[in-house]
């Protein structure tokens, strides 16, 4: 019989890089009996990193789920990969997420990854908590990372463990709810203790803020607290689990994943305190309408992940959104308007499936072998509506990628495909005037990954390379050519002469008119010399494609044996050579518009960077919703931008963000275009 919704809790570990997010899940799993030996992420034998590539590189690359229980609660951990790349994964797994827990690193304290997770957890509009890892450490300074929470963060901020010191080591917690002392031992189990006179004044310190929190969330309590009562230990954990839930408390919690010290209690608290999928009690449309949860309604799911497996075929992750939904149900695809049957459905425990007959509402599973779906889809049986799908961020970083062989090249446009379902921060083009596909990603290791995982599961080898920038030439003058084309062999000949002025045109392409008068040119040759033009302008003086060229064909002559269409798209050919002679070609490359987000405290240095960069500033205005952030309007080349993507994040620690848009072209300044042509010819040979 399937768990009941009031029983499940799906919560996101988040944080920098690092931090111990994949072994506090391992911890977890293994305290609560759902796995029957602690991986390691040195090992490459946990639960949560089981792709080759996360193996080999020994941090999470996917976000990954891991369900456990816990005193007859059912907890769905979403492991979250701490990597800037990898910030869609974050998106997908905090989509459905009903609350979040940020790993710190106790040593290390609040880092770029921290920041980030607390804004995307923010943003999510889920409740948050912090972990405090490896506060056993000798160097971890737990006092020091909360403070900095609290100012960083506020009065929301309070602890519910402690770190409990004897004779200078970490040898235990304390629960300030429960007002009790955890001694931990070498195998993760705790026993309970009453706390030492040494740990007794910080931990009446610390209760006394949780207290404080806790009363500030509750009216009642607030009145008990200001009249000097005591607040029971079950009135703190209501008044915590409400707290949680509006967003008035972020619980801090402590402890060292690798010992599995402090996991007892997390869990504990997890299951005591932390919020159901129906606590919020409504989930958001894409017409921005909500919709209440209903556990007994009909069934409705949302898709937030797909994995493209090349021996089980493609993988959709969902969460059972409202309702109850059965094995071999038949539902709606309210984005295709297709019916799918789920002829099996599973729980995922990293990579093992269990099939199930059913998941209620509020649980996470997988199902496979559908015919059209694909992630933010949602499936429902009777209405038909659509919920909020995932914002992904977007990719900037652009590589040509080249196939390593032709058998390379055949396969190519599939595999890409495929991994463009499963990873929404990827898209691809093939550009037609450079001839190459450019793939976009969120970073170096991010594009290095799908190189590997286009080689591991498809069989295809690529290569990176700079995009090549599709620069273009145009005239600058006004100029009256002739082109003429006289060929004789024997017999009938070849001939063709056209009189045509050409001119700019703030139009693009070629702009072709007629003024021939008396049928020096017969009318039948006009599309030959237009088509002749066509043909030219594909290449200029410089070797790029000619744009905003405007020619009149005036004048010209033929012969009434020898002329044809050939001989007139010659001549054309020919005029236009004379042209490129005369009217002063430039080169032009691609500006665009570049909104770029970046705290206050590094505007100067951005700004210097866009000037080195030939970028304008345009203006700047403070972030909406993001306090001590900017935001700078700017137009730069998009030759000097393939490479910012890597630079802002160097230069902003990973805290700024930008987009760009190519939006016109501009004249190339000659210093930078005889560079650009000399290095062009080099290519060509």
């Amino acid at each position: 019989m399937a768990i009941e919704t009031k029983k499940i809790r799906n919560v996101a570990l988040l944080g920098h890089g690092g931090g111990g997010k994949t072994s506090l899940t391992e911890a977890r799993l293994y305290i609560s009996g759902a796995t029957d030996r602690l991986g390691k992420v040195g090992d490459g034998n946990t639960v949560s990193d089981y792709d080759a590539e996360e193996i080999a590189r020994k941090f999470s690359l996917s976000g990954s789920i891991a369900p456990l229980t816990w005193k007859d609660i059912k907890v769905n951990i979403l492991d979250c990969p701490g990597y800037l790349d990898f910030a869609g994964e974050c998106a997908q797994m905090l989509r459905v997420a009903d609350s979040a827990i940020i790993v710190v690193d106790g040593k290390s304290g609040i880092q770029v990854g921290t920041e980030l997770a607390w804004d995307q957890a923010t943003e999510a509009g889920l409740p948050k908590a912090f972990f405090i890892n490896k506060f056993d450490d000798n160097e971890a300074r737990f006092a020091k990372v909360l403070d900095a929470l609290h100012d960083k963060w506020g009065k929301t901020i309070c602890p519910l463990t402690i770190p409990m010191v004897k004779d200078g080591e970490v040898v235990g917690a304390i629960d300030l709810v429960g007002m009790e002392a955890h001694v931990f031992d070498n195998a993760g189990h705790h026993s309970i203790h009453p706390i030492p006179e040494e740990s007794q004044e910080a931990a009446d310190k610390y209760h006394e803020m949780l207290i404080e929190a806790v009363a500030s969330a509750d009216e009642a309590l607030m009145e008990k607290y200001f009249g000097g009562e005591d607040i029971t230990v079950m009135e703190c954990l209501n008044g915590i689990h409400e707290g949680i839930i509006h967003g008035d408390i972020v619980p801090v919690f402590c402890g060292a994943a690798t010992k599995l010290w402090g996991v007892w209690t997390l869990l504990d608290k997890i299951t005591e305190s932390f919020p159901r999928h129906t606590a919020k009690k409504v989930e958001t449309l894409t017409d921005g309408d909500e919709l209440e949860i209903n556990p007994d309604g009909e069934p409705a799911l949302f898709v937030f992940k797909t994995v493209a497996d090349p021996f089980v075929g493609k993988m959709n992750f969902f969460k059972v959104m409202n309702g109850t939904v059965k094995r071999d149900a038949v539902l709606i695809n309210r984005t295709t308007g297709d019916s799918e049957k789920l002829a099996h459905i599973y729980t995922i425990r990293g990579k093992k499936q269990t099939e199930v007959d059913e998941l209620v509402c509020g649980d996470i599973g997988m199902t496979a072998k559908l015919s059209n779906t694909n992630t933010n889809d949602t499936l429902t049986w009777n209405s038909d509506f659509s919920y909020l799908p995932i914002d992904f961020p977007v990719p900037y970083l652009a590589q040509a990628m080249i196939p390593c062989s032709t058998a390379d090249e055949g396969k190519i446009s599939q595999a890409i495909a495929r991994m463009v379902e499963e990873d929404r921060t990827i898209r691809y083009e093939n550009d037609p005037e450079t001839k190459q596909m450019v793939v976009y990603g969120m970073g170096d290791m991010h594009l290095a990954v799908l190189a590997s995982r286009l080689k591991a599961r498809f069989g295809v080898n690529v290569r990176f390379e700079t995009p090549r920038i599709p620069y273009r030439e145009k005239i600058t003058k006004s100029c009256d050519v002739e082109g003429r084309h006289k060929k004789q062999n024997g017999g009938s000949g070849q001939f063709g002469h056209v009189k045509i002025r050409f001119a700019p045109s703030e139009e693009s392409g070629l702009t072709f008119t007629v003024s021939v008068v008396g049928g020096t040119v017969p009318k039948n040759f006009y599309p030959a010399v237009e088509k002749g033009l066509q043909d030219a302008m594909a290449k200029g003086v410089a070797g790029f494609p000619m744009t905003g060229l405007a020619a009149d064909l005036y004048d010209g002559s033929y012969h009434a044996v020898d002329s044809d269409e050939l001989s007139f798209k010659t001549a054309a050919s020919l005029a236009y050579k004379k042209c490129l002679e005369e009217a002063a070609p430039v080169l032009l490359e691609p500006v665009g518009e570049a909104s770029i987000i970046i705290p206050d405290d590094i505007v100067g240095d951005i700004i210097g960077d866009l000037n080195k960069r030939r970028g304008n500033v345009m203006g700047m205005e403070p972030a909406h919703g993001k306090k001590g952030y900017t935001v700078l309007s700017a137009v730069a080349p998009k030759s000097e931008m393939m490479d910012y993507p890597i630079a802002l994040r160097a230069m902003s620690q990973g805290r700024g963000s930008y987009a760009f848009k190519v939006t016109e072209y501009d004249v190339v300044p000659s210093m930078i275009a005889s560079k650009i042509v000399e290095e062009y010819k080099k290519s060509q040979g």
